[in-house]
């Protein structure tokens, strides 16, 4: 991420507005799409989506949680599975149905998912958790393991250090964006106690810029 100012302020529920703060992240993902898809290109992330499918029926649903353009999931599975997107901007959305056409695609928020319960086999969730605050992520972790049906499989990016900040003019798009998230214990302990089994984890270097990513799997144990 480039110039973001870091905050140093603890976060609570009452400090801030969930909803506000999804507001500022559609506007920024809606100026900043162009820009965005064409920066990210998600090739270092298919190896880890082909690897969470690799072993499912044909026809299986994924649902990619704040599915962006469509880039790593959507396109890579769109023909031999049911795939859904969800996201909180429009701009996005557009970009995925131009580039993955078969997708049922949706505009929603991760903490409280436009799905029914226990209605996808496999979930992805790639640089999407971190742009809400994290003092919601348990909340967004128990709607991934609703969703699920026992035994789904859930891919996910998150922190490897706890952080959050801002940039005003991310890419050099004029557009704004936040990011919030826990460091790598805490996120996989919100897993576990949402009964997502965390089977292994892995660092990769960010492609638009000089920072890190976790990538986790798990597995919903059906609690």
């Amino acid at each position: 991420m480039n110039d973001e100012t870091p905050s140093d302020e603890p976060s609570t529920d009452d400090a801030r507005d969930h909803d506000e703060w999804a507001r500022v992240v559609m506007q920024g993902y809606d100026g900043v799409a162009e820009a965005y898809d064409a920066d990210r290109d998600g090739a270092d992330e298919v190896p880890f989506v082909e690897s969470l499918v690799a072993d499912l029926p044909a026809g299986s649903r994924v649902l990619d949680a704040g599915c962006g353009g469509g880039r790593a999931v959507l396109e890579t599975l769109a023909d031999g599975y049911e795939t859904v997107g969800v996201d909180l901007s429009p701009e996005q959305l557009r970009l995925a149905s131009e580039r993955a056409p078969g997708a049922r695609l949706v505009r929603g928020d991760l903490t409280r998912l436009p799905v029914a319960d226990g209605a996808v086999d496999a979930l992805t969730a790639l640089h999407s958790v971190i742009h809400v605050p994290r003092e919601h992520h348990e909340t967004v972790f128990r709607e991934f393991a609703r969703v699920l049906r026992p035994g789904g499989r859930l891919l996910l990016t998150t922190g490897v250090g706890e952080w959050e900040g801002e940039n005003d003019d991310w890419l050099d798009s004029g557009a704004a964006m936040q990011w919030s998230f826990h460091g790598r214990d805490r996120s996989l302990e919100l897993l576990e106690e949402a009964g997502l089994s965390v089977e292994d984890d892995t660092v990769l270097d960010d492609d638009l810029d000089e920072g890190e990513w976790l990538f986790v799997r798990a597995t919903f144990d059906g609690r």
